[in-house]
């Protein structure tokens, strides 16, 4: 590999980083990729042929580690491979370039102006101010607007978006990006939505902690258990008393599983039994049968037994 740039004297020399890889790439990058990327562009001054085994040693970085950042950074489009090496990109050009594409509508300033009112712009620029410190990539004033008309969101959703992430130590695209899908599938659009889906959300996440408390599962509750629940409680309408009900026969029988559970459930919904009054006289009603079949057998068993003590007696003399 062999990167190529200036030379310069060392003493004397510096190696500038433009402010747009602050804000575009290093809230993204690991460490060990961002790493290896200022030691690949200091080397680019001295045209000096480096082998990825080299930068291992160098930076105290294993094999595989290495590898991986120059293959996160040609995917950025930075680290450029050419037939007896690599090439450093100017990520200004990048950024410009990206910036004017086909695809961007506007710049910073314009996508502003281009809100649908002034209450879209103050929320860009409160972004800014309270997730950025006020220097938020230009290419962030783009990617905020185009949301605002993929997603529909009002300025307090976009806010509350921003603020989610910031919350989760995710400030980056593909997060937010992530979220703000899941928030449209559900349909928020205005902050009263997303109260009512964050209020939604945390009822689910109580009454799973509830389930998991009562059947002793010192665990996260996986999607396929937490979509159960959401059948029970949403699709089929029942309150815990009820639930509880199934968990409580569950642990008597020592099938504490949840396909075991969603059977008792879904069985009761398949027979409209909706309270706990219903629930527990259909469950009374199958003891019931149960009682008398078995007095039934006993019965019959007894008769069978007593026939055959009698033909027993027939050879005694």
């Amino acid at each position: 590999m062999k990167l190529s740039q200036n030379d310069k004297s060392l003493l004397f020399s510096s190696t500038e980083i433009p402010d747009i890889f602050f804000t575009e790439y290093l809230p993204e990058a690991d460490a060990s990729y961002i790493k290896v990327y200022f030691y690949m562009l200091f080397l680019s001054k001295y045209n000096k042929e480096i082998k990825i085994n080299d930068l291992s040693k160098t930076l105290a970085l294993d094999f595989p580690t290495v590898q991986d950042a120059i293959k996160y950074w040609e995917e950025k489009g930075i680290l450029v491979k050419k037939t007896d090496g690599y090439t450093l990109a100017d990520i200004q050009e990048i950024e410009i370039s990206k910036l004017y594409s086909p695809k961007v509508t506007s710049s910073p300033e314009e996508a502003i102006k281009s809100s649908q009112s002034q209450y879209r712009a103050k929320a860009i620029e409160n972004i800014n101010s309270q997730f950025f410190q006020g220097v938020m990539s230009p290419s962030w004033y783009n990617d905020i607007d185009l949301w605002f008309n993929k997603y529909g969101f009002d300025e307090q959703v976009m806010l509350a978006l921003f603020n989610y992430a910031y919350d989760k130590r995710a400030l980056h695209r593909n997060y937010i990006q992530a979220t703000a899908d899941a928030w449209s599938k559900n349909n928020i659009k205005t902050f009263s939505d997303l109260d009512a889906y964050f209020e939604k959300q945390e009822k689910r996440g109580s009454i799973n902690n509830e389930i998991a408390k009562k059947l002793n599962l010192y665990r996260k509750l996986t999607t396929y258990e937490e979509e159960d629940i959401v059948k029970w409680t949403e699709n089929f309408g029942y309150s815990m008393d009820i639930i509880e009900i199934a968990l409580k026969k569950a642990s008597s029988n020592n099938k504490v599983r949840f396909d075991y559970i969603d059977t008792l459930l879904t069985d009761w919904h398949q027979k409209d039994l909706h309270s706990t009054d219903e629930v527990n006289t259909y469950l009374q009603s199958i003891k019931d049968k149960d009682k008398k079949t078995k007095q039934v057998e006993k019965v019959a068993f007894e008769y069978t037994q007593s026939t055959f003590d009698n033909l027993e007696s027939l050879y005694e003399n």
